[in-house]
């Protein structure tokens, strides 16, 4: 059977699911303070997906109509021989192969990504002060993450796009300062609602949520901001800009929903479906991958099943309440 006569999977409200986030680690070298606690306690090794078990997922997904895939993890070039892994993924001819990750590691894997086959990078970026890089990320060094950026243009990705989360009182004077970087630099960027994942303690997220439309707002009153029907396959609604060859995207969650289109499910490091970012439906994927490891009938089928588990959309408030007790670095980004 040709790609081009697989049908992608139907949830039960007719929504085509063909994109799928697969996380790779819960683990990362930052303590992002949206993202985990100070002090994580992470999977121990048993419970995580094996390589080989990640490359049976994409291409399980693959045949059942999956264009996109994108790693995520935790942070994904943490995880030992991920290059093999890209490798195998780059050879199954997707639309879209794409990985998001806090840039890091990109000084030295860049051109071996690109190279294995990734298509296209989402790059973090919520701050371009080093002391408050140091304090968002708890861990990170900005110089690191600027000089993975680079690597990354001079890798020649078909697409790289920044991704800042705004809050109120912590990165949300440098909306501006973060647009003309993307502009300089000839990137894509998007500017994400921090999501209720995870019971933190360090900031009141009711008090730093910072919506998408002040975020817009800000940024028309300096540069024009025309509506695009570009579609990246996710979330982000993008705008662009007439002096500037560059996107601007918006992902929000809280203010305007996007689960009408919601066209992906997510697979976690112990290999649970998610069937959306803002519930708990979720199918254990790993026990039939252990269960039947000869064939993928089973796996199929299982797949097939939990879109009926897919719901109508995710209802997060505005509050600053815990809805979902994972954390973002387990959800797989």
């Amino acid at each position: 059977m040709s790609l081009k006569s697989i049908q992608p999977l139907k949830d039960r409200f007719g929504r085509s699911i063909n994109y799928v986030r697969l996380s790779v680690t819960d683990r990362c070298d930052f303590r992002c303070v949206y993202c985990m606690s100070e002090d994580m306690t992470f999977l121990p090794r048993q419970q995580v997906l094996t390589l080989e078990e990640i490359a049976r997922l994409a291409r399980t997904f693959q045949s059942l109509g999956t264009q996109k895939i994108r790693l995520t993890g935790g942070e994904p070039l943490v995880r030992s021989d991920i290059l093999d892994l890209v490798n195998d993924i780059g050879r199954l001819g997707l639309r879209d192969f794409a990985m998001t990750t806090n840039g890091s590691q990109l000084p030295k894997l860049a051109e071996p990504l690109r190279k294995a086959g990734l298509h296209r990078l989402n790059i973090s970026l919520d701050t371009l002060d080093s002391t408050r890089f140091a304090q968002i990320t708890r861990t990170g060094r900005l110089a690191q993450i600027l000089d993975g950026i680079d690597a990354a243009r001079e890798a020649g990705f078909r697409g790289i796009k920044l991704n800042a989360v705004i809050m109120k009182g912590r990165n949300d004077d440098e909306i501006l300062d973060l647009v003309e970087f993307a502009r300089r630099k000839q990137v894509d960027i998007s500017f994400i609602e921090e999501m209720p994942l995870g019971n933190i303690t360090e900031h009141d997220r009711s008090e730093s949520l910072c919506s998408s439309d002040e975020v817009r707002t800000r940024i028309t009153a300096h540069h024009d901001l025309h509506p695009t029907t570009d579609d990246s396959g996710g979330p982000a609604r993008y705008y662009r800009m007439s002096d500037s060859p560059i996107r601007v995207g918006f992902i929000s969650p809280h203010s305007h929903n996007f689960c009408a289109t919601c066209n992906r499910v997510r697979v976690t490091v112990e290999g649970r479906l998610l069937l959306c970012l803002g519930n708990e439906h979720s199918v254990d994927l790993r026990r039939v991958l252990r269960g039947y490891p000869e064939g993928d009938g089973k796996l199929r089928e299982t797949i097939i099943k939990a879109m009926d588990l897919k719901p109508e959309r995710h209802h997060f408030s505005t509050g600053g309440g815990v809805q979902i007790l994972r954390f973002m670095n387990m959800t797989g980004g």
